[in-house]
């Protein structure tokens, strides 16, 4: 999808739109899971004599138990992007309240990232952006394909230092 041409400067393009990895979703699905089975549990343990005030209790506390545990991290999931442009990396966050940060390429010191095992087997890994500022390094956790990440970035700011270099921007025709 990306990001709308009305946020973008002139000649300014998307190199890159991610969301976080869906490993974000692993403990919500199992959860779901866990819920489905507890409330069939407590349905067929029920009494018959709390029938169906019982069942009814059981439901409401099941639904509301979803949408905090499922529903809500998978909406935070979806909302959650980070975008790479050939002059900045705009991070997009937020349910209800949308929180954005965007940071100048040219302000960039280093970019590294982080892979433990089990980001190495998912494919994703954590983003280090550090900047001239004293604040400490901007971190993108569970970046999908962390590495070309890292390349795609590093060459943009190779650009943005040296412009006798730029490449032009990507045509419809190739993904």
């Amino acid at each position: 999808m990306g990001l709308p041409d009305r946020l973008l400067g002139d000649g300014e393009y998307v190199a890159l739109h991610l969301r976080t990895h869906p490993k974000r979703l692993i403990g919500p699905a199992l959860l779901l899971i866990l819920l489905g089975g507890l409330v069939g549990v407590a349905l067929a343990l029920l009494p018959p004599a709390t029938q169906p005030i019982g069942w009814i209790v059981v439901v409401v506390v099941a639904v509301v138990l979803v949408v905090w545990l499922v529903i809500v991290p998978f909406l935070r999931w979806l909302t959650t992007t980070f975008s790479v442009t050939n002059r900045r990396i705009i991070t997009r966050r937020g349910i209800v309240n949308q929180i954005g940060h965007d940071l100048p390429l040219v302000r960039i010191n280093d970019v590294s990232y982080e892979r433990g095992l089990v980001d190495r087997v998912l494919g994703c890994g954590t983003l280090n952006i550090r900047t001239a500022s004293d604040q400490g390094p901007v971190v993108l956790p569970d970046v999908p394909d962390v590495e070309r990440v890292h390349v795609e970035i590093t060459e943009l700011l190779f650009e943005s230092t040296n412009p006798q270099f730029s490449r032009e921007e990507p045509s419809d025709d190739h993904p």
